[in-house]
């Protein structure tokens, strides 16, 4: 076969599996025959809306199931999904979907506003569809989502079919420069994900779709032996790689994604779908996500039934060690806190696994079988040696960035002869092979000519019992050049001083690394856990100008 296709593997799977849930939101429930009949009905639409081989199909969504629908539709029909993140104002929306070079785009009704006042501005734009809500109906200038999908059909095949090549885009960024798409082919995509494949359940990687199938047959009929398909919360953002990635993984497996009926993170509504629904996996993004939910569960001690969970999931962020160890007091025996370092460009650089009595300490990770640290120059970090390099991982790996040869060529590097993609996180290699994780250099800062890397101090803050979230920036010193400040969220109640929070990061860093400046405010990160540096450091620095003047 001319590579893998998620869209031929889904497609076994429902005609296997038809009557089992493939997506759950709240009382939603969409089996795995109507989840595949409605992405056809979509896919057929855009197909009659002229769409081309290739072209782009962007997803503007909160999450629900018309968001892995809309993917699938675009799989199966050889177009290339794109997501979108809906916190972006016009002029971003705008600039994603004219880079993107998307020809159609779904959308949430409640976005309408946003995309009338960017819609003369898009004119390669063929297709407009609108997820209509309450008190929110579809805009006169799009098409009903579900009048398209709500009667379903039969297979939908282009005239130029499938292959491994066609794309998946995943736009990421923003913070530190425009938003840039990253290609992945899906074969590629496929592999790094695991191959169908599971290494806590000792399932090996599918060899044809039609396995897929007839794994799902086997779970069906409970035959001795058939795993537990996945059946996964995905409480991050589907617009984010994290939830994004794990979910086409986990329906790969034939599995069920259940989204939380509302649209703001909720640590009680995400433990009460839990037990609701029976969830095995959870996805989140670090501490942003596991901080609520141990002080829910520590607050609520046995309130929920949470015995069928197997795995908690996380990656792009550091999360930390005491938070592990909170919430494995809470969850069933054996249960595994899988910590993963990656990012949109790099998947598989390294990983962590927690269980109760060998919990991993934070940052800290095992390399992956593709990965590796190098220097700048392109020489191997060589373990224990102390010295400070790029992650690395080869393999399975994007194309690039779309429409952006400069940026894929700073990314996307050649060392030992071989291709790499280095999204620019620092580490060290210990004796043993693992890697501690530094931070991204973009981030890092020169305090009179020492490199401070804000995350392993932000870590350092956030095990202070004041502490509820930290962020550390360089703000500018006319003698060190840059200075260290913290912005801390306190937990209730808590005041916490500078001289108390330094005194702590001395005592687990060195001198240099304390902060000198202190901001107490709420913590500002994205949707999916990730810190927003920027908006951080222009708040430290108001604040503290609005102090001293």
């Amino acid at each position: 076969m001319p590579g893998w296709c998620f869209a031929d593997i889904w497609e076994e799977i429902a005609a296997a599996s038809p009557g089992r849930p493939a997506q759950i939101q709240g009382e939603r429930v969409i089996p795995w025959g109507q989840f595949d009949r409605r992405a056809n009905a979509i896919a057929r639409h855009l197909l009659d809306a002229g769409l081309g081989k290739g072209a782009k199909v962007a997803a503007y969504l909160y999450n629900a199931p018309e968001y892995l629908e809309t993917y699938y539709a675009a799989f199966k029909a050889g177009l290339a999904p794109v997501n979108t993140n809906y916190r972006y104002g016009a002029e971003e929306l705008w600039y994603l979907f004219d880079n993107a070079d998307a020809e159609a785009i779904v959308f949430h009704a409640s976005f309408a506003p946003q995309v009338e006042a960017i819609r003369a501005r898009l004119p390669q734009v063929k297709a407009w569809i609108s997820v209509a809500e309450p008190g929110c109906p579809t805009p006169a200038f799009a098409t009903d989502y579900e009048t398209i999908a709500a009667p379903g059909t039969d297979k939908t095949l282009a005239p130029w079919g499938r292959d491994g090549d066609d794309l998946l885009l995943l736009y990421t960024g923003g913070t530190t420069g425009m938003p840039k798409g990253v290609m992945w082919r899906q074969d590629d995509l496929f592999n790094v994900l695991g191959a169908g494949g599971n290494l806590l359940l000792a399932l090996p990687p599918l060899v044809s779709p039609a396995e897929a199938g007839e794994r799902a047959r086997a779970w069906d009929a409970r035959a001795e032996g058939a795993p537990e398909p996945t059946s996964l919360v995905a409480a991050c953002p589907l617009m984010h790689g994290t939830a994004q990635f794990g979910s086409i993984g986990a329906l790969v497996g034939g599995g069920t994604i259940i989204s939380l009926p509302s649209r703001r993170f909720d640590s009680e509504e995400l433990w009460a779908e839990v037990e609701r629904t029976g969830a095995n996996s959870i996805s989140i993004v670090g501490n942003a996500f596991a901080a609520p939910m141990l002080e829910v569960l520590d607050a609520n001690p046995g309130k929920y039934d949470l015995s069928r969970v197997r795995r908690i999931g996380s990656s792009g962020v550091v999360w930390s060690y005491e938070n592990k160890q909170g919430l494995l007091k809470h969850l069933p025996e054996g249960c595994m806190l899988m910590d993963s370092l990656g990012s949109s460009e790099a998947v598989g650089l390294g990983g962590s696994t927690s269980v109760a009595g060998a919990e991993a300490r934070t940052a800290q990770f095992l390399v992956g079988p593709n990965s590796a640290v190098f220097t700048e120059e392109g020489r191997r970090v060589e373990a224990g040696s102390g010295e400070k390099g790029l992650v690395a991982v080869g393999g399975f790996i994007p194309v690039g960035y779309y429409k952006d040869e400069e940026k894929s060529a700073r990314t996307f590097r050649l060392f030992e002869d071989r291709r790499w993609s280095v999204p620019g996180d620092f580490a060290e290699v210990a004796e043993d092979g693992t890697i501690r994780l530094l931070g991204r250099g973009s981030q890092v800062i020169n305090t009179g000519g020492e490199k401070v890397f804000p995350e392993e101090v932000e870590e350092a803050l956030k095990v202070h019992p004041d502490v509820r979230d930290a962020i550390v920036v360089g703000i500018p010193d006319a003698r060190f050049g840059e200075r260290i400040c913290a912005v801390v969220e306190p937990r209730d109640g808590a005041t916490p001083t500078l001289a108390e929070l330094a005194a702590h990061v001395k005592s687990r860093l060195a001198d240099y690394k304390a902060p000198r400046d202190l901001v107490l405010a709420p913590v500002s990160r994205a949707a999916n856990g990730k810190v927003d540096y920027k908006a951080s450091r222009d708040l430290a620095i108001k604040r503290l100008s609005e102090a001293v003047g």
